[in-house]
């Protein structure tokens, strides 16, 4: 048994005063390449990661949900028989209500249950901490009300309930991802039609994630302006979504200096995933690597979602001898930055990267071998 799993059914019964029935996880995840572009319908190449919620849960026999955050010390409680709306009091408790609502409109049979939850993926930090509470909270009420849901569903699912009752306009990787993983390889995820291409991760190779500690105060409000951006270039363009969008038209000069670089991105972003695919497919980790690192540049430059830690971060990683290449992840402004390095050099890469940041920054941040890991599901 974990030390996060015994923590979590501990919890359990210091607040229900009994033992839980099962026990619920949703992975985290990590985006190797393909920032940005979930919400354009492009291409994203994911891993789900070694970092999860665990919801230890009991089904009671009434309509309540009565929901414990270990993490937060907080609680909730509403009822499943009647519409639910987000709380105004307990926002975090809203990707469970989502998620609850989204299942009570398909005409799932939910079930009321006692809940307690946890988690070590670290929050506001790009790991997609809130699309593991959100699957992991699936995954408890599909087992509480003993049926299943496609997992494609249970990402829509979940990405509306952060849609809707969070306020965040974002994609459709991160629940995906976290639904769908799969032990030792990357997802390439197509964004528009949802089918997924496992690639393994070679041998020898390791991903690093590297947290800078700062948390993306901006991320909320400048994600739903980039995405608003990107909806409104591919409108003057004429195409569905900047996935159907060339360099050529970009070049034609219909958009504006703020639209042009995002919709540059997002065209370049999207074939650079490609193919980091093939390089992945084919061994490749040095081609990886420098499209990882092309990535960076493009977030920074074009697409501006990086910040002073990032890029000390980022400089840091990639100055490192075994590193083939290191960018930020996740929405920017803070949070992590990925690196695929040589799995023989990773704890020294870690330890030599750590101390070059704090050295700049003065804090020592957390780097750690995240490892390809499975979808959410029972324990």
């Amino acid at each position: 048994m974990t030390v996060l799993r015994k923590h979590v059914e501990q919890v359990f019964t210091a607040h229900f005063g009994a033992q839980s029935a099962f026990v619920a996880r949703a992975p985290g995840r990590v985006n190797l390449i393909g920032e940005h572009v979930d919400y354009n319908e492009g291409f994203v190449l994911p891993i789900a990661i070694d970092r999860e919620a665990l919801v230890a849960a009991r089904p009671r026999g009434d309509a309540r949900v009565n929901w414990a955050a270990a993490d937060l010390d907080r609680a909730d409680s509403f009822d499943i028989s009647e519409p639910i709306a987000p709380s105004e009091t307990e926002r975090w408790a809203n990707y469970v209500r989502g998620v609850a609502e989204g299942l009570r409109r398909a005409g799932y049979p939910l079930r009321g249950m006692d809940a307690a939850m946890a988690g070590d993926a670290p929050i506001g930090a790009g790991l997609s901490s809130s699309a593991a509470v959100a699957m992991a909270a699936l995954m408890a009420f599909e087992a509480a009300g003993g049926f299943r849901v496609p997992r494609d569903e249970a990402a829509r699912i979940g990405q509306k309930a952060e849609h809707e009752f969070v306020g965040t306009r974002c994609g459709i990787m991160d629940q995906l991802a976290s639904a769908c993983g799969q032990a030792g390889h990357a997802l390439l995820i197509d964004c528009r039609d949802l089918t997924i291409t496992p690639v393994p991760v070679p041998p020898g190779v390791a991903v690093l994630v590297a947290d800078t500690t700062i948390r993306r105060e901006l991320a909320g409000s400048e994600y739903n302006t980039r995405r608003a951006q990107c909806e409104e270039a591919a409108r003057i363009l004429g195409v569905p979504a900047l996935r159907d969008a060339t360099m050529d038209m970009i070049e034609a000069g219909a958009l504006t200096p703020i639209l042009e670089p995002r919709a540059r991105h997002v065209v370049m972003e999207i074939a650079r995933t490609q193919e980091a695919f093939r390089a992945l497919r084919g061994g490749d980790v040095t081609r990886l690597g420098e499209l990882m690192s092309e990535s960076h540049r493009s977030l920074r430059d074009l697409y501006e979602v990086s910040s002073p830690e990032l890029e000390v971060m980022v400089k840091a990683l990639a100055a490192q001898p075994g590193c083939y290449g290191a960018r930020l992840t996740g929405a920017g402004f803070g949070g992590c930055a990925v690196a695929v390095v040589d799995g023989a050099r990773a704890d020294a890469i870690a330890q030599a990267a750590a101390e070059e940041y704090e050295r700049n920054m003065g804090v020592r941040p957390p780097i750690y071998v995240c490892l390809p890991s499975d979808g959410a599901g029972l324990l």
